[in-house]
């Protein structure tokens, strides 16, 4: 009955996606911005309503409501087709949506349970996101990309994503000495999205600079040009400078409520605009001074980690998590749809589904074993790690972003979604199995 259901969502979104080019002629016709007006709405409604629906429906299945999220959103191609027409908004919107996310990902990590496993934290969201990389993009190669796609989906998929692994982590009760594991496996996330993001940009730059890569050698060399680390340089630099610069504004709001702690107000529902206004405003900051607007999200929200302890925040937070499970996510995951149509998800299937055991066999444990060999982080540790490797909300924003930039890549989106599709299904069903298997769990 419940797979039933499942069928029924996809069966309702190809009967909208049949009748939809009816409807946006209809649309087009009306007078001036009304038309453009009126089809973003059904758009943003689709979202929301479809959006709903799949989580709805997900509940008690094997499928993660952001595999079936993403799934519908290409079954409702033809009725997202505005979005397509409106690049610059659809960037816009999944840019924003992910600084939020960002953000509440730094607030997902207590600052002193950080500060214990930052150092494998940073091995395996940098050294770990560049073996990935360098694996991935020969790999690619190998199956038939051209070296700019290859490139590009090697630096886009690099990034993680506890999505669906977040509620699974809470599911389960490690034992005491392997604790760390689950608040490494979400900050590693949070942290190489921005790594992900700031190396997805330079070779997009290195493309559309006529930069030669080839090969793998000609890819390292120009990476690792004076110039590009540079470049690089000043995009963590600057992120750090203006995620700081964020910690402050929510260090004084911290401040302000605490005096006001007498008076009762501790979940004033207008404070809620503040808590929106962080990220967003931080990311602009990072971008004015050229650093990366992601990255400064996470530190602005890891370094202020005020829903820890902070009892007057607590209602805020909630509802923030609310509305990014219920709004933000969704909205990113469907936004796959006006980019890749049906037939070019089919058309993909087995390179998609190549390219996504790649990633998950031989590229992550690699990653794992290389990037954490300093650190003192287990042998059971790293082993489940390797089975750590969801791709979800920041690789789609990369994606669509990516995709403005250069719409004659047409495999670059459907394989980006392949891959989401099946780390997103498979890994969070083999966390609870895996751990237990590893003897991890009470």
């Amino acid at each position: 009955m419940k797979y039933l259901k499942v069928a029924f969502v996809f069966a309702l979104a190809f009967g909208v996606n049949t009748l939809a080019p009816d409807l946006l002629a209809h649309m087009a016709r009306l007078d001036g911005s009304e038309a453009s007006i009126a089809s973003t709405l059904w758009c943003l409604g689709l979202f929301l309503v479809f959006g709903w629906l799949c989580s709805k429906v997900a509940e008690g299945t094997v499928f993660p409501s952001f595999t079936l999220q993403l799934l519908v959103g290409i079954f409702l191609h033809e009725a997202l087709a505005p979005l397509s027409a409106q690049l610059v908004l659809a960037v816009v919107v999944c840019t924003a949506l992910a600084a939020i996310i960002l953000k509440s990902g730094g607030d997902e990590i207590e600052r002193k349970d950080f500060l214990k496993i930052a150092f494998p934290t940073l091995m395996i969201a940098t050294v770990g996101y560049l073996v990935t990389f360098f694996i991935m993009f020969p790999v690619l190669l190998w199956l038939g990309l051209d070296s700019k796609t290859a490139a590009l989906l090697s630096a886009i998929i690099g990034s993680t994503d506890p999505a669906a692994l977040i509620p699974t982590l809470k599911t389960l009760v490690f034992k005491s000495q392997f604790k760390q594991v689950s608040n490494l496996s979400v900050a590693e996330s949070a942290l190489n999205d921005a790594v992900g993001a700031i190396f997805t940009g330079a070779i997009a730059t290195m493309i559309l600079g006529e930069v030669n890569i080839d090969n793998v050698g000609a890819l390292a060399a120009g990476l690792f040009s004076g110039d590009n680390l540079r470049l690089l340089a000043a995009q963590f630099g600057f992120g750090v400078v203006a995620g700081v610069v964020g910690w402050f504004g929510m260090y004084a709001f911290e401040r302000y409520k605490s005096k006001h702690n007498d008076a009762g107000k501790f979940d004033v529902p207008y404070d809620f605009a503040l808590v929106l206004a962080v990220p967003l405003v931080t990311f602009v900051l990072a971008q004015l001074i050229h650093g990366n607007g992601f990255l400064a999200a996470f530190i602005a929200g890891l370094l202020a980690n005020f829903n820890h302890g902070t009892h007057y925040f607590h209602g805020l937070l909630h509802n923030l998590e609310v509305k990014i499970e219920s709004v933000a996510k969704p909205t990113i995951f469907m936004m796959v749809g006006p980019f890749v149509a049906l037939q070019q998800l089919a058309d993909t299937a087995m390179l998609g589904l190549l390219v996504s055991l790649a990633f998950m066999v031989l590229a992550r444990p690699m990653a794992v074993f290389v990037s954490l060999l300093p650190t003192s982080i287990s042998r059971q540790e790293k082993l489940f790690l390797c089975a750590v490797r969801e791709t979800g909300v920041i690789p789609v924003v990369l994606a669509v972003v990516t995709v403005a930039q250069f719409p004659d890549m047409t495999q670059l989106m459907p394989l980006t979604a392949w891959v989401v599709i099946w780390t997103l299904t498979l890994l969070p069903a083999l966390t609870p199995w895996w751990a237990k298997k590893l003897n991890m769990i009470e």
